[in-house]
């Protein structure tokens, strides 16, 4: 620390922030700076008096102070009884300096209000930045928010977001910032599919490999507001944090609350660069730092048989999923009590003596012998009104007493919150992992909280949210063989703080491969491609009733973790075949899909869509080149850039046959040739695609 600056610094990254004051300033986040130019850098924070103002303009803190005279949406909200302390003001206490990070401690005498900033600049290249108020008064504190705020450079023209829906997950949206505010307030209860915590700020000619550009995620799985805002004087900044219902979060005298952690990542080189430092972020802090081979290629039953489950079709379709390679059989929904719908028994999770007479027992062994683990669904945070557990215990649902409840998918959400529903779920589970050689489950969760209420009568969502992670790391550490599955309606509960505890998400309900492309693409902004359930889908898709071709779908889920989603026992011999090679294909290759920095193209045509992986010392790469929809006349893309090769390395370019076996060469480049000029394409049909191998010779 030199003069009240801070200087971390990473390979292409540099965070300079001043600490001079109650809150922590980030002076520079940008380009890697080999030195610090004290008075240009605090230039760019401390603005002179602007006309009709304030006598100072007030710079934007990590968490900015209305007390202070920022204009900026206040990064700490709340009062306490009578509304008192409602804009508080910190005087600076200390710094705790460690390799590539700090803590600053900061204290408000009046209100008697602890603040704490943690910040931390990791290997991955990624920012992380939490902080935490603490109640040091002997009144009640009511907590409004407490949100991160990253100061971005006037340079950043354009905003790129993600929204979607119910299997539209992830789509991609630009559009200028130059004034005013975007924001994204997200209710349902988990991360969602309409609003994922992710925004980058760009700037206008940026792209996936050119121009600076600024990316923040919050990790989190419950409500959350993200804001990007243009002050009047031309200041930008992204703001983000958990969205508190009211009186949510309350401190009594002593009480805490932590913000979750904001993840921010820069390249200098357009966004698949800055994709990359999330991709590693995940990576580190998988709860299993498992090679490849362990993302074993799975079966789910879901498509296959839906609710109507029968011992001997199930084990036919795991004989059949052994032949073509599976390595996974995953039983989904209807195994459990009266669950014959979805209308019925979440919450009653015992094996349904109806259909499996003797247990899981007999299923399991049988899938074992064949050479493939076993893995399960659950919905753990649920009950249904039809369920043994309800009839009990009507008063464990999250909802309030005092209103008709809002249904969704037939069932209520439970109270985890409440000690005795977390004893009786947890113990249920545990009980169905301890009898059952259970590798892998599938944790679900289908509606949103709507009035979600706790026994007290407060909002309940962010308690909700913790207890969830608690029954996760709690399940973890009793069966620590279990690996997990994210789901939630598909990709609904995607976020980095998920990834600590669960080793993959599914990343849509649509399995269609048109539709997943784009899913993917957008997934691919910041988690990489092997936490990404893709699955190989029936012919006519059951969410869009498109119908694609076998090696369109194949080609569409090889790059993730690979799973079938479909009838094995209506294919014909030819069908399992190319299942086969095309699982083949994905075990050659998985080490490179699975470590690999996982890459995206801007193509010449809007129609076309191009991802792939680079190994890290850039001597291979596999490439994948879409053709999604009919090229307008005149549009015709001819040649397919890859730019971040070794420049000075020549390749050997193959391109993958249709049966996943056999290729031909169409060539040799360097690297240079690659980025500068590119592939020559051939023309593609629409909804078809093909793989290069490229290979340092």
């Amino acid at each position: 620390m030199t003069e009240n600056l801070i200087h971390l610094r990473r390979p292409g990254v540099s965070v300079v922030v001043d600490v001079s004051m109650g809150v922590p300033v980030i002076a520079h986040w940008g380009r890697e700076l080999e030195t610090i130019d004290r008075e240009s850098i605090l230039g760019s924070v401390f603005l002179p008096k602007q006309p009709g103002g304030v006598d100072v303009t007030a710079p934007i803190a990590v968490v900015p102070q209305h007390g202070d005279g920022c204009f900026a949406r206040p990064g700490l909200a709340g009062h306490r009884p009578g509304g008192r302390y409602f804009a508080p003001r910190f005087s600076h206490s200390k710094v705790e300096m460690s390799d590539y990070g700090f803590v600053f401690t900061s204290t408000d005498s009046a209100a008697e209000l602890g603040l704490r900033c943690q910040f931390e600049l990791r290997e991955s290249g990624v920012l992380a930045i939490n902080a935490s108020v603490t109640n040091h008064g002997d009144s009640r504190y009511l907590l409004d928010t407490l949100s991160i705020t990253l100061p971005i450079p006037s340079g950043a023209k354009e905003l790129v977001t993600l929204t979607g829906s119910w299997a539209r997950e992830f789509a991609i949206h630009r559009q200028s910032f130059l004034h005013g505010a975007w924001t994204s307030e997200n209710r349902t209860g988990r991360t969602s599919h309409e609003h994922p915590p992710v925004v980058w700020a760009v700037e206008a000619s940026a792209n996936e490999w050119h121009g600076e550009v600024w990316g923040a995620h919050l990790a989190w799985s419950g409500n959350h507001v993200l804001l990007a805002e243009v002050l009047a004087d031309s200041r930008k900044y992204l703001q983000l944090g958990e969205l508190l219902m009211a009186g949510e979060v309350c401190l009594e005298p002593g009480g805490s609350y932590s913000t979750p952690e904001v993840l921010a990542t820069y390249s200098q080189n357009g966004l698949t660069p800055a994709s990359l430092n999330f991709h590693r972020n995940v990576r580190a802090h998988l709860p299993k730092q498992s090679n490849s081979v362990s993302r074993k290629v799975l079966l789910n039953t879901w498509e296959a048989v839906y609710f109507d489950h029968d011992e001997e079709k199930l084990k036919n379709l795991a004989e059949l999923a052994a032949g073509v390679g599976v390595e996974r059989f995953v039983l989904d929904d209807g195994w459990f009590a009266g669950r014959r719908n979805d209308k019925t028994s979440l919450g009653d999770w015992w094996v349904s003596p109806e259909i499996y007479p003797n247990g899981l027992a007999p299923l399991i062994s049988h899938v074992r012998k064949l050479g493939m683990d076993f893995g399960i669904w659950v919905e753990p945070e649920m009950i249904s009104e039809d369920s043994e557990l309800f009839r009990m215990h009507p008063d464990w649902a999250l909802v309030s007493p005092d209103y008709e409840p809002v249904r969704s998918r037939n069932q209520l959400v439970l109270n985890l919150v409440h000690a005795p529903a977390y004893e009786y779920v947890f113990s249920k589970l545990d009980k169905l992992l301890s009898e059952n050689e259970i590798s892998f489950i599938k944790w679900d969760m289908n509606r949103p909280h709507v009035q979600a209420t706790l026994k007290s009568g407060a909002a309940g969502t962010h308690e909700q949210t913790l207890a969830f992670y608690k029954m996760v790391d709690q399940l973890r550490e009793k069966h620590r063989h279990i690996e997990i599955e994210s789901c939630s309606s598909g990709g609904g509960r995607i976020d980095h703080e998920i990834l600590r505890r669960t080793d993959r998400v599914w990343t849509s309900d649509c399995i269609d491969p048109y539709r997943r492309q784009k899913i993917q693409r957008g997934a691919s902004m910041f988690i990489p491609n092997e936490v990404m359930g893709a699955h190989i889908g029936a012919e006519k898709a059951h969410t869009t009733s498109r119908v694609h071709s076998l090696e369109f779908r194949a080609i569409s889920a090889v790059f993730g973790h690979l799973g079938l989603e479909l009838d094995l026992t209506i294919c014909s011999q030819s069908e399992l075949q190319l299942i086969k090679q095309a699982i083949d294909w994905h075990k050659k290759f998985r080490g490179l899909l699975h470590s690999g920095d996982a890459v995206r193209f801007d193509c010449e045509s809007a129609s076309q869509i191009s991802h792939g992986v680079y190994s890290h010392d850039r001597n291979e790469a596999l490439v994948s080149l879409v053709q999604l929809t009919e090229t307008k006349q005149g549009e015709d893309a001819e040649f397919l850039r890859l730019p971040g090769l070794d420049s000075e390395c020549r390749y050997r370019v193959a391109v993958l046959d249709s049966n996943f076996v056999t290729s031909r060469d169409v060539g040799e480049y360097t690297g240079q040739q690659l980025a500068n000029t590119g592939l020559k394409l051939s023309k593609m049909h629409p909804e078809t695609g093909t793989i290069f191998h490229l290979l340092s010779i």
